[in-house]
This record gives structure tokens, C-alpha cells and sequence, in this order.
């Protein structure tokens, strides 16, 4: 299944992340390596929301991930959630239909 994790960012997000960057990054390959981050960026124009796509059974991870981030420890992001997203068109969707 997958589970998108969203936040909502400060207003001067782009000002504050260097001092939190590496360690962010650091956080999320490890969670890449664990093979439960696939994919995850910041939208730009405005950049006020980051997503994140994870892989697994269940939302622990996504969420532990995020009460773990240290953007999220810093005060970089106002609020966090996590969705489950459906996804059934694509080489890698979890519930594929034809």
C-alpha cells in the first residue's frame, strides 16, 4: 500500500532548512534504505507543502518518520499528516487495475 506523507511548511522554510538539511537528507536515505520512502520533495510555486510517498503495510512508518524528522523537531513544518493513496495505474501500483 502506499501512504503519502504531507507537510505544511513555515513561510520562510527556504531561510531555515540549511541548518537542518543534512540531517533531514540523512533521515530520509535511511528511511530509503529500509525500502520505505520511494519518493519525496518539496512543491515549489510556493514552496509551502513537501510530500513524501512511502511503501508499506500499514502508516507506522510514515508517521514514525515524521515524529522523527528533524524539520518537523525544528519547527520547519506547521502540520504533518498521513493519507493512504489508492494507486492502480503504474508499474508500481499497489492495487493495479486494468
Amino acid at each position: 500500500m502506499h501512504y503519502l506523507l504531507m507537510y505544511d511548511l513555515v513561510s520562510d522554510y527556504l531561510e531555515r532548512r540549511g541548518a537542518y538539511r543534512d540531517e533531514h537528507l540523512k533521515h530520509a536515505w535511511a528511511a530509503v534504505e529500509r525500502g520505505e520512502l520511494l519518493l519525496a520533495g518539496a512543491l515549489s510555486d510556493p514552496v509551502d507543502t513537501a510530500v513524501l510517498l512511502f511503501q508499506s503495510d500499514s502508516p507506522a512508518a510514515a508517521g514514525a518518520f515524521a515524529e522523527a524528522d528533524p524539520y518537523v523537531l525544528a519547527g520547519l513544518v506547521t502540520r504533518w499528516r498521513v493519507r493512504p493513496w489508492t494507486t492502480v495505474v503504474g508499474e508500481h501500483a499497489s492495487q493495479p487495475v486494468r
